[in-house]
Parts: structure tokens; C-alpha cells; sequence
């Protein structure tokens, strides 16, 4: 996959019609060319290099300029251990050379609003989307940067089954939230590249459009399969569901969506300072 148009096509498992010159935009392919990686190289990240790439990353766009972002690096290798052993089918949290855990910060706007003497008007549920919200720009900003310097990247959202345990170690105060891990190194291998869903499936015209859902999720099923294969050992709550004949990708997503996660979430974050009305 030596062009952009070769990425798009095995991204997206079709043919779309790019611009001529787009192999002239590297920033475009490392972006198109996003994977996941778990194993990591012995070699550190240097401090000049992690601060370059947290610069870049609070460059992204914030909701109203509020910036409610935090992330906290985990350097002190008892916390790490705690975190790693929380999750332990996850071992790259304890490996990984840099961890961090994102969180969202409703905290330091509330904070403002008390040195400059004015009420806090905006405790609801929209305030807590919008902290939400600048969390996933974030972390996409630290994904692309991290990415176009050479560094590998792993996504945790698995820290919110221990929510509560997680903010108690970070000694989070009331309105900040964490939201995602963030393993960080240099990669010791090649990861694939996933197929996502064709565009025709996620993006429409004028009005929202599912109306060729079954057949365009059964096609995508097909075609990514022939790429990666599901062996039937990671097929998802066999006990409950079996194991399927064909396993493709709405398979495994619905399995996964069949049973209830993280439903404390919810009363974590009301009793931590928001009323989410």
C-alpha cells in the first residue's frame, strides 16, 4: 500500500474518486494509514519529543474554548502496576514505555468561574457531552501527531469497567472524569490496518439514509473477512450465543452490545459533581 489510493481502497473496500496530486499530502497518509499497536520497542520516548507531542496535541479545537481536556501521565510504576493489573487480558499497559489516561476536566472551568467571581450556571448534561466531546478531539490529535513522528498507539477505553478505582489512584477530584487510557511507544511490529465501514454507510446527503443498511453491513461483513479472519476462539460469549459458522464484524458487534457494560458509569459521574439534566 505504497499510494493514498490504495490505502482508501483497502480502508474502505472500494474505489473512490481522489484527487490527482493526493499522494502529495503525507500528513493525509499517515492518517488513512492508522492502526492499532500493542508491541512496543525497548526505546524510550525522549521528554522533548513527548512535550512536542503534547503541544500538538492541545492545538486541537476545543467546544467554546472551554479546553476541557486533562491527561495524566502515569510515571510512578506502582500506579502503572495497579492499572495493568486491573485489566490483565490488556498486558501492553504495564510494557508500554509512556501511559497516559485522558481525562474529562468540567473542574477547572467551575474553578474560573469562582476567581472571577461568577456562578456556575451550566452543571447539565450538555457540559458534560461538550468535556466529553473535546476528549475524543484530543486524543485524535495525540493519535495523528504521535503517529506522523514514528510513535505506536493504543487506545484503553477498558478503564471505565474500573472507573471508580481509577479515579480514587489518580486522586481525581469531583468533575474530572477519565475517560481513556493511552499506551505509547515505538512500534515492534507492522499492525494491520482495519477496514472500516464504507463511506456510503456512514456519511449521507441532506438527510440521514440506513435504508440499504442489511445488505451494505453484509457486504462489508464479506469483505472484511477475506482480509482478517475472526478464529473462532475470539468469537465473542460463546457460552450464550454459540459459535457462529461465519463470524464477521456485525456478529462479533452485536455480541459485544447483547451484554450490559458499565452501567455504574452513569452514577459515577453524577455522584462526582455532575447532574446530567
Amino acid at each position: 500500500m505504497t499510494t493514498i489510493k490504495n490505502i482508501v481502497e483497502y480502508r474502505f473496500g472500494h474505489t473512490a474518486e481522489l484527487p490527482s496530486d493526493a499522494d502529495d499530502y503525507p500528513a493525509l497518509q499517515v492518517q488513512l494509514g492508522h492502526r492499532t499497536h500493542r508491541a512496543y520497542t525497548d526505546q524510550s520516548v525522549s521528554e522533548a519529543l513527548i512535550n512536542l507531542l503534547l503541544a500538538a496535541t492541545f492545538s486541537a479545537p476545543s467546544k467554546g474554548d472551554l479546553q476541557q481536556t486533562s491527561l495524566i501521565r502515569i510515571k510512578d510504576p506502582e500506579k502503572r502496576k495497579a492499572i495493568a493489573e486491573l485489566i490483565p487480558t490488556m498486558p501492553w499497559i504495564g510494557t508500554c514505555p509512556v501511559f497516559f489516561v485522558f481525562c474529562s476536566d468540567g473542574r477547572r472551568i467551575q474553578q474560573v468561574c469562582k476567581m472571577r467571581g461568577k456562578e456556575f450556571a451550566n452543571d447539565n448534561l450538555d457540559n458534560f457531552i461538550a468535556g466529553v466531546c473535546d476528549v475524543g478531539i484530543v486524543l485524535q490529535a495525540f493519535i495523528n501527531a504521535a503517529e506522523s513522528l514514528g510513535l505506536g498507539c493504543c487506545p484503553i477505553s477498558v478503564i471505565r469497567d474500573h472507573i471508580e478505582v481509577v479515579s480514587e489512584l489518580l486522586e481525581l477530584p469531583d468533575r474530572v472524569i477519565p475517560v481513556v487510557g493511552m499506551c505509547l511507544g515505538y512500534p515492534a511490529r507492522e499492525e494491520i490496518i482495519s477496514m472500516r465501514l464504507p463511506l456510503t454507510v456512514s456519511c449521507h446527503t441532506d438527510r440521514y439514509d440506513d435504508s440499504a443498511l442489511e445488505s451494505l453491513i453484509n457486504e462489508y461483513d464479506q469483505a472484511r473477512d477475506a482480509k482478517f479472519s475472526w478464529p473462532k476462539d475470539a468469537q465473542k460469549y460463546t457460552t450464550r450465543f454459540g459459535i457462529a459458522d461465519f463470524y464477521g464484524w456485525s456478529e462479533d458487534k452485536a455480541r459485544q452490545m447483547a451484554v450490559e457494560e458499565r452501567r455504574e458509569v452513569g452514577g459515577f459521574v453524577r455522584r462526582h459533581g455532575y447532574s446530567l439534566d
